[in-house]
């Protein structure tokens, strides 16, 4: 057997998506800060937060999380049509829908979510609950700020690969990586949320405060 033919046919990882795994990987740390600062503001303040919690609107927060954790779906079915070299819709129907549609829909999705964050902000200023206001208002603006700046982010990104796909005339293996890669990104932002869900609404409500 050729020895070049050998080398050629090994599949090689590539590049562009290792690197963003490896970039996630930083991102892991920087929100692993953020949630050392939480707990320990929150350790040291239980009195305060067990008065602030209870300005929580669980039910809004869990309907805004639905929808995003939804919006990993419909990504994830984005990149399942990048896969088939499906860029966009081949019929009527969601079942025909190809990637730009999906991505369209995942967009939509991560915009209410950004909306609903921006909606429980004022809530929260107009309770007297702010940045500067005290040690539950910094530790709650950090974590959720910082996350919603990277869905934001990630927003950009879908209309950056749904741009991309309509201004080339064939959709290439270099269109499904970079949707792929923005699934990547997605998915973290999503898992980061659920997270962040669960210590700053279910916990209190699990622990009494």
């Amino acid at each position: 057997m050729n020895t070049k033919s050998a080398v050629a046919s090994v599949k090689r990882p590539n590049i562009v998506a290792v690197g963003t795994i490896v970039w996630l990987g930083s991102e892991v740390m920087f929100f692993a800060g953020l949630f050392a600062i939480y707990f320990t503001l929150r350790a040291m303040n239980p009195d305060l937060w067990a008065m602030q919690v209870e300005k929580h609107n669980f039910t809004f927060a869990l309907i805004n999380t639905l929808v995003l954790v939804a919006s990993s779906f419909t990504a994830q079915a984005g990149v399942f049509a990048a896969e088939r070299m499906q860029p966009r819709a081949t019929g009527r129907g969601m079942g025909k829908w190809g990637t730009v549609e999906w991505f369209y829909l995942t967009f939509f999705m991560g915009a209410i979510f950004v909306s609903g964050q921006a909606y429980e902000y004022a809530t929260f200023v107009s309770e007297g609950i702010t940045l500067s206001g005290d040690p539950y208002g910094s530790a709650f603006y950090m974590t959720t700020g910082f996350h919603g700046i990277h869905v934001a982010v990630g927003l950009v990104a879908f209309l950056l690969v749904i741009g991309r796909i309509y201004s080339v005339k064939n959709f290439t293996h270099k269109e499904e990586t970079t949707a792929v890669v923005v699934s990547y990104y997605w998915h973290f932002v999503d898992i980061v949320w659920i997270i962040l869900f669960i210590v700053i609404y279910v916990l209190p409500l699990v622990q009494g405060y």
